[in-house]
């Protein structure tokens, strides 16, 4: 018994290691700056980055600098057509699993979490209609250059995946839309973020596994 107890020790302690490096490796890398010489201009398209704690979303335009995203956010696949009338769009990424089981967090299990951070290549696309977001602590407003947006633009289109189902959303005015690429640990859905802002020329940090590894950049 005394060996059993030992060796569940030694397994405890090696993940709690595991988490503090990662927590660590992830700090770091969100301080490291992308796009260094990156400033924001006078002008330009004007988007957010919002959090709910967790999860990142980049919230922009409907229409903007050539950019038109109603063939993503389509008002057929909202429960409510008439939230098709906001005129922003809510954009994130991640484990289509996560997104489908965990509607609110107390529905967020184990099982579902460590599934997710092992990787996945089942991924979604989570869009919604909305106004744009009012000041708040856990939103950042920035405004792009409309070569940059376009960057931004071409990068979220790229992560759709070619013929994806629409699946239902959480509410009257949100849907998912299957997506590609392997979510995992090392690359979540503020990673994600991340990696769509860097792909702007934005100043970010160049690994942003956290919310506020986005966020503390805006």
């Amino acid at each position: 018994m005394r060996r059993v107890a030992l060796r569940a020790g030694q397994v405890a302690a090696a993940l709690v290691l595991a988490v503090v490096l990662y927590v660590v490796a992830g700090l770091i890398g969100g301080l490291l700056p992308a796009n260094p010489a990156w400033r924001a201009p006078a002008e330009g398209v004007t988007i957010y980055v919002e959090s709910n704690g967790i999860h990142t979303d980049l919230v922009m335009p409907k229409v903007a600098a050539g950019v038109d995203w109603r063939d993503l956010a389509r008002p057929r696949d909202l429960r409510d057509p008439r939230y098709a009338r906001y005129d922003h769009v809510a954009i994130g990424w991640g484990d289509k699993a996560f997104f489908l089981q965990t509607q609110h967090w107390s529905d967020v299990r184990p099982g579902t979490a460590i599934a997710a951070a092992s990787g996945s290549e089942a991924t979604l696309l989570h869009i919604e209609h909305l106004p744009p977001p009012r000041r708040a602590a856990d939103v950042r407003r920035l405004t792009l250059r409309p070569d940059e947006y376009r960057r931004l633009a071409a990068f979220i289109r790229a992560s759709v995946a070619p013929g994806g189902r629409h699946y239902p959303g959480y509410d009257r005015n949100d849907a998912f839309l299957d997506a590609r690429g392997r979510y995992s640990a090392v690359r979540t859905c503020n990673s994600w973020t991340g990696e769509a802002l860097r792909a702007a020329g934005v100043r970010v940090g160049r690994w942003t596994p956290f919310p506020w590894t986005v966020l503390r950049w805006f």
